[in-house]
């Protein structure tokens, strides 16, 4: 996840402290005082893996892997196939390579539908935002810049006393006030962002320079200390990105933080300035018809795979290769079904991408991602069912707009247009805690909420990997997800016979309520509240205490 809001603060604070130039060169500024470096530097970065240790042994408030696995020791695992819904996957990646799901049914590279599935070539895994020549219609809008645009004609004229359909001009109202608050925010984001942008090309040229690295090399925050300097211009770059860095996390590149931040302004800049044809020329399906025609193709790693390729780390990366990161399961094959572009998803996608995944073997379902608005809600709540009818569990980010849930929802969820569940039994809402046992466990940007959010795990600062990386560090919910789902299919590796109902009361059980823990609210700086109002159980998740009370379970999967 890119966190906006903290880089916006800590950069503006950095470089305006300094009164940071670009043409400080011919104008050179005052380094930084030692005050205002304390002042913008936040806590310090927890350590690599932290979201894997245990809170007694450690005193960081990860999920007790350790002693999970000495619970295990000599017993028997099944492999577990885990889908991850999301934008894609590095197949080369040497923490995942081996780990893949590999469709035996199907015959690589002869163009057929061996299997009869509707897929061609679907060997690891099935790309819905894929069209012809090995394109992918991978930068999308919101959905509510699409839906804006497609109803404003119909509904820009009229008012309630003048529609004829109140229900639909009831949704375009909805419509339009969330489409306004997206380009008011994209707005004033591009405004605030680009500055920042320019400045840490700027900053980085500098440091490259003194780092002697070429065009294309990168560093990080071990490699500022290599320079000694009393250039104004080159002191006050090194002081940027050491704060940067300290915020972003010192696992990361300049190069990755620059990327990170020109894809948030892209996906800024696909709503201000969409194009609402790239689905249509690219894919070629109608969003609006759920007509079962196949569509999309097989290629899994396009320049937004990143995100996807964390996830799937998470959950089941190599345990013990000496590279990369220790996933949570140990026997997990990780199903890629390419569904979330740079903005949001389509309820065709997500729809399309549950059923695949079902039928395809997945017993798990990652789903890291969310919006604001579902114009075809009904589809994924079908998708929904068919999952819980054939025993799936589903794993869902709670997302990152530091929102209540219970007042403000996101899609998809489980509160279904028929009435049939608000609370379905093979769904886990999962919300980021950060590193420390204090008043800032709750990460800053998490939603919340006491009936949706189910529980909290790690989320804030996680080591992940990258596309072509061995470690990264990154915040979000769509990496407390992929924890807990990596907890699911290590439950269910050792006990294949727990149902998915069965593997979410044994995760929910696992998070002890943190009765008496003030937290700072999420989104802000000075309000209290108890940890145990922001999710459901009121704990985040253990991996240990999940397996021993999944161990005196009697298996009801059928």
């Amino acid at each position: 996840m890119f966190n906006f809001r903290s880089l916006v603060s800590t950069v503006l604070f950095a470089s305006l402290s300094v009164s940071f130039s670009v043409s400080a060169q011919t104008n050179p500024q005052p380094n930084a005082p030692a005050d205002a470096i304390s002042m913008a530097k936040p806590e310090a970065e927890p350590p690599k893996h932290w979201q894997l240790m245990d809170l007694k042994e450690t005193g960081y408030f990860g999920i007790s892997a350790k002693q999970a696995y000495l619970f295990l020791k000599g017993k028997q695992s099944k492999t577990v196939v885990v889908a991850t819904l999301d934008s894609g996957i590095d197949t080369l990646q040497k923490d995942l390579k081996s780990i893949l799901w590999v469709n035996t049914k199907e015959i690589p590279g002869n163009g057929i539908d061996d299997d009869h599935n509707g897929y061609i070539d679907d060997v690891h895994g099935w790309n819905f935002l894929g069209g012809k020549g090995g394109k992918a219609d991978f930068n999308q809008t919101t959905e509510e810049v699409r839906e804006y645009n497609k109803l404003k004609d119909k509904y820009n004229s009229l008012t309630e006393a003048t529609a004829p359909d109140k229900k639909a001009f009831a949704y375009w109202q909805r419509v339009k006030t969330v489409y306004d608050t997206t380009i008011n925010k994209a707005r004033t984001e591009t405004e605030q962002l680009q500055p920042i942008m320019n400045a840490l090309m700027a900053t980085s040229g500098y440091i490259k320079k003194a780092l002697k690295l070429d065009a294309g090399g990168t560093f990080k925050e071990t490699d500022l200390v290599k320079i000694t300097t009393t250039n104004d211009t080159l002191s006050q770059s090194k002081y940027v990105w050491a704060t940067i860095f300290s915020q972003e996390g010192g696992n990361k590149t300049n190069a990755a933080i620059i990327k990170d931040l020109s894809e948030y302004l892209e996906k800024l800049n696909n709503d201000l300035s969409p194009d609402l044809e790239s689905r249509k020329r690219i894919v070629g399906d109608n969003v609006d018809s759920m007509d079962h025609i196949p569509y999309g193709n097989n290629l899994l790693k396009f320049a937004d795979a990143s995100h996807g390729t964390g996830v799937a780390g998470l959950i089941g990366a190599v345990r013990g290769n000496n590279y990369g990161i220790n996933g949570v399961a140990d026997n997990v094959r990780i199903m890629a079904v390419k569904t979330v572009p740079n903005g949001d998803e389509y309820d065709k996608d997500v729809a399309n991408a549950i059923h695949y995944a079902v039928d395809n073997g997945a017993k798990i379902i990652n789903m890291s991602f969310g919006k604001k608005l579902s114009p075809h809600k009904e589809w994924v709540d079908e998708a929904f069912k068919y999952a819980a009818a054939k025993d799936v569990l589903l794993v869902l980010a709670a997302g990152n707009d530091n929102a209540d849930m219970d007042k403000e929802p996101d899609f998809p969820n489980d509160t279904f247009l028929d009435g049939s569940s608000t609370d379905a039994d093979n769904l886990i809402n999962v919300g980021a805690s950060s590193a420390k046992l204090g008043d800032h466990l709750a990460g800053d940007f998490s939603n919340y909420g006491k009936k949706n959010v189910d529980v909290f795990a790690p989320g804030v600062k996680v080591t992940t990997i990258d596309t072509d990386a061995e470690f990264n560090t990154e915040d979000g919910t769509s990496f407390s997800a992929p924890i807990t789902a990596g907890v699911a299919a290590l439950i269910l590796e050792y006990y294949p016979t727990l149902s998915a109902k069965q593997l979410k009361q044994a995760i929910l059980q696992s998070a002890t309520p943190l009765n008496g823990t003030m937290v700072y609210k999420p989104g802000s700086k000075t309000e209290k509240v108890d940890f145990t109002t922001l999710s459901k159980t009121g704990g985040i998740v253990n991996a240990y205490k999940a397996l021993q009370i999944a161990s005196k379970m009697t298996g009801e999967r059928k």
